[in-house]
């Protein structure tokens, strides 16, 4: 092959930091990742003691986390000590893999096992399921999006690549709402019925963010049926 079928070989495949599908699940596997981090802190705080069961709080006796009920967590490990270690380390590797190796193959796949095994040893509820639909989106970095291709119209296509960065963005500042937004605003003001509250925040940036993921895969789909901007 010469250069310029390398060139173009590699426009094709769009394994770049330009996709808008691997920027969106890099920035939000950053926050899956220290949401997890957060989570084993605070159960290696709890120290070296067995759990009451499987279903456990990360933060059982701390105010600032009250509006959380004490971040629910479930661990099949038999120590605190040891499943706030576990869910530490797995969770820090998934917001490796997350910004440095996504992209590569398999990326996505090994992003998905990252989140059960997340789940499985502490990292709560949340930077799982958060984990799961980003790994699902990151088996899609390098692929050809013919489904979405055929089913999405031009005129679709272009409203949601114009709509991407404000998605991006919305779905950003919904997550940080969650956390550690209802804190800061419970030991501040105090939260207005936190029962409503949070799972309000919690389904708005979840939907927020399937809609950031749909609009990535629109706008990868234009920068792939036009790559001049790759080559600038």
């Amino acid at each position: 092959m010469n250069a310029a079928g390398a060139r173009g070989a590699s426009v094709g495949s769009f394994p770049g930091t330009r996709s808008a599908t691997r920027i969106g699940v890099s920035t939000f596997g950053v926050l899956a990742g220290l949401a997890g981090i957060e989570h084993g802190i605070g159960e290696i705080l709890q120290g070296n003691v067995a759990p009451v069961g499987i279903v456990i709080e990360s933060w059982p006796r701390s105010e600032a986390f009250r509006i959380l009920a004490g971040e629910p967590a479930m661990t099949v490990v038999p120590n605190l000590l040891a499943t706030g270690i576990l869910a530490t380390l797995v969770s820090l590797v998934f917001l490796v893999w997350a910004t440095m190796f996504v992209q590569r193959e398999h990326g996505g796949l090994i992003l998905v096992s990252l989140s059960v095994v997340m789940l499985l040893v502490g990292a709560g509820f949340g930077p799982p399921i958060l984990g799961l639909v980003l790994g699902a989106a990151a088996t899609r970095i390098n692929a050809p999006l013919t489904w979405w291709r055929s089913h999405l119209s031009a005129n679709s296509r272009r409203l949601l690549t114009n709509l991407w960065p404000w998605s991006f963005a919305a779905s950003f500042t919904a997550w940080l709402l969650v956390m550690p937004g209802t804190i800061i605003l419970d030991r501040t003001v105090g939260a207005p019925n936190p029962d409503l509250l949070v799972p309000v925040l919690t389904f708005s940036a979840l939907g927020l963010l399937l809609l950031t993921i749909l609009a990535g895969f629109a706008r990868d789909i234009g920068r792939r049926d036009d790559p001049a901007p790759e080559r600038r």
